[in-house]
């Protein structure tokens, strides 16, 4: 008989402490802390981890994790899902070029940050927005993310094919002032972004539950990240961000997002409410 052959009779009590407990010895194993993030996000990503595994309870999920690091990395790609793509929401990508750049235009070094990058398109989108406004040579972006696995993909600068439709697309909805198709070569049945967008962007680890700020940025984005979290911990990450943001600098959050009902309201200026784009006032 299999482990998933000898499941139990579902109990919701149990449930949640077996997760409690999972959550924990992820957090004292390998330093990752998903306690906070929100319940029923986490309870389903572990579920459909805990099917692939086809394993009967979250306790063995648990031992499974605890001793073999391969296991580990698979949950935690299940609990870091990301959600990317080149020019997401075009028209948030409109609003900075026609609102943010020209209030950065005459900033000598310009440093911005991508927190929760994924794989990489949105800093990529950034730099070629950048580019064409000729402020890239003096900018500085930084991309992090807490997963390792989607850091070796953003390094590689390398898309796939059958995403570029869809880019195009975003890229031109967003005010694009070339052709996307300049910005890439085709390679090994892929999109290969020039090494010039490439080289612009520092990749590195960082998690935002228990990471520290690493430098002050005249703009930060945090799209569609904060969702994932409880009150607690989206107040807790709010003010790493707050922390991180030069005088005036400018935070751009995710459509469902908001610095509104946090301890932080009062110290931002609402630039673009549709696009939750707010400037630091204090």
């Amino acid at each position: 008989m299999t482990d998933i052959e000898a499941s139990p009779p579902y109990d919701e009590k149990l449930e949640k402490i077996e997760i409690e407990v999972l959550l924990e010895a992820i957090y004292l194993r390998y330093g990752y802390d998903f306690r906070d993030y929100a319940y029923p996000s986490l309870r389903r990503r572990i579920w459909h981890r805990l099917s692939l595994e086809q394993l009967g309870t979250i306790s063995l999920l648990q031992s499974r994790v605890l001793h073999e690091r391969e296991a580990f990395e698979r949950l935690l790609s299940d609990l870091t899902i990301p959600v990317t793509e080149m020019f997401r929401d075009p028209g948030m990508f409109e609003a900075l070029r026609r609102r943010l750049i020209p209030a950065m235009r005459e900033i000598p070094l310009l440093r911005v940050w991508h927190a929760g990058c994924a794989s990489g398109e949105e800093a990529y989108s950034m730099a070629i927005q950048l580019e064409e406004e000729g402020m890239l040579a003096r900018s500085h972006i930084y991309a992090t993310d807490i997963s390792k696995a989607c850091l070796q993909l953003a390094r590689k600068g390398a898309i796939p094919i059958d995403r570029m439709r869809l880019y195009t697309k975003n890229y031109q909805a967003a005010g694009g002032k070339r052709t996307l198709s300049s910005y890439y070569e085709l390679s090994h049945g892929g999109a290969k972004l020039h090494p010039g967008l490439v080289e612009r962007i520092v990749f590195a680890e960082h998690n935002l539950v228990t990471d520290r700020s690493f430098n002050e940025f005249q703009v930060i984005f945090c799209r569609n990240v904060l969702i994932y979290f409880n009150a607690a911990l989206r107040e807790r990450v709010h003010g790493l961000l707050y922390e991180s943001l030069a005088p005036g600098g400018f935070l751009v959050l995710g459509g469902k997002e908001s610095v509104a009902y946090t301890g932080f309201a009062g110290r931002y200026e609402t630039w673009d409410d549709e696009f939750r784009i707010y400037r630091k006032t204090r």
